[in-house]
């Protein structure tokens, strides 16, 4: 019998085979659920003595599907939607899973090389803040303000995150966030690499 992590890939690859056939591509995201990366740092905040605060866990998926848009050229990073209220820009179905404390859903404990350097770094540059400055970090931004202004709880574009986190000056770079990885070459000198990403098609 099929699980239903199964039953979702076979859904996922009937899309993109039907969006081929009319011509139009999709990339699929980097983590196959916005749990998985939610699990991922929960777990990373423990093993850190942390209790990661549920609007602390909003602000940094958020963050990381920005990152990961701009490094990426618009891939998503989890298969999510993310919404202005009040509190700051929230994954809806997270929020609600999460009320009350860590829901007992079967998730995926290795991820994407490139996914989980990109969530270390995210909770590298980000972890340490409370959830009140990830907060103002974030809703002082142009995508969250721009959604905000249209009434609580419209959507905040993918593309609106991505061409607010490559140009805001009040937010870090995604240089100062996602550090080139170090690697050694054959003969011993230090060589940056970063991971091959293939151009989106139009």
């Amino acid at each position: 019998m099929a699980s239903g992590r199964d039953r979702v890939r076979r859904t996922v690859q009937s899309r993109q085979l039907m969006l081929a056939e009319k011509g139009q591509v999709l990339v699929a995201p980097a983590i196959s659920t916005a749990f998985d990366a939610a699990f991922w740092f929960c777990d990373t905040a423990l093993n850190e003595n942390e209790y990661i605060q549920p609007q602390k866990l909003q602000r940094l998926l958020y963050l990381a599907q920005a990152y990961y848009g701009v490094l990426t050229s618009g891939r998503k990073l989890i298969p999510s939607v993310f919404v202005a209220v009040e509190l700051g820009p929230i994954e809806p179905n997270i929020f609600r899973a999460f009320a009350n404390g860590r829901p007992n859903i079967e998730a995926e404990l290795f991820l994407e090389d490139d996914a989980e350097y990109l969530l270390s770094s995210i909770w590298r540059r980000f972890g340490h803040h409370s959830p009140e400055r990830l907060s103002k970090l974030t809703k002082d931004n142009p995508a969250y303000l721009q959604a905000f202004s249209k009434g609580e709880g419209t959507e905040i574009t993918l593309g609106a995150m991505v061409a607010a986190y490559a140009s805001d000056g009040a937010a870090p770079g995604s240089g100062q966030v996602v550090k080139p990885k170090v690697l050694m070459s054959q003969t011993g000198r230090p060589v940056a690499v970063k991971a091959w990403v293939p151009p989106v098609k139009s």
